[in-house]
């Protein structure tokens, strides 16, 4: 099951804004969780779906897991740097993430969560449904997905399909080629170990 982080300001940032609004204010519509497990049939990948109550942190997450193998579940943290530069970050959901450390290994400027504004209008999502299906939603190819290599080790994955009120399982081969198929280059990095007196984006 994939979850954004624990708390808002990792979830995407900002929830001034309801769902909605945030949709309506998006030029186009878009893609639906029924549009994106289409596409994914029509790719030939494998994408069995479990039902769920809503769950907007990994915590949540873990306790509505009936149902789902064992695997990979993840966290989905959506960052720009100080240019303007979008980044998806797809890792474990135990993995720690220092955002100070790091920008260096992503070749970028300094990093910072989005707002919920900037999710909907780049991913289409809202704060609790952030996962790498959502670069369907990037046509304009934007932002630049990152997986963490340690959770492609893992066998399924597991991730929203755009609502968190459903998980979908998929192969890391039917991952990579659904990224490539929206037009991604995904990067694949080890993600640098955060020190033990850091909070999670210190």
């Amino acid at each position: 099951m994939t979850e954004d982080a624990a708390t808002p300001a990792l979830a995407g940032g900002s929830d001034s804004a309801a769902p909605a609004d945030l949709a309506a204010a998006r030029a186009v519509p878009p893609v639906t969780s029924d549009a994106l497990l289409a596409r994914l049939a029509d790719l030939g990948i494998a994408a069995p779906t479990v039902e769920h109550p809503p769950v907007f942190t990994v915590a949540e997450a873990q306790e509505h897991r009936a149902g789902i193998e064992d695997g990979g579940h993840s966290k989905n943290l959506f960052l720009k740097d100080k240019k303007g530069a979008l980044f998806l970050v797809v890792c474990h959901e135990e993995t720690p993430v220092d955002l100070k450390a790091l920008h260096p290994v992503l070749g970028s400027g300094r990093l910072s969560f989005c707002s919920a504004e900037r999710l909907m209008e780049y991913l289409g999502v809202i704060p609790g449904s952030v996962t790498p299906f959502a670069l369907i939603n990037d046509t304009a190819l934007a932002v630049q997905p990152v997986f963490e290599r340690r959770l492609l080790e893992m066998e399924p994955l597991h991730f929203h399909p755009l609502t968190n009120t459903r998980t979908t399982s998929v192969s890391r081969e039917g991952l990579l080629r659904f990224v490539e198929a929206c037009g991604h280059k995904p990067m694949v990095v080890d993600l640098p170990e955060r020190p033990a007196d850091a909070g999670e984006g210190a």
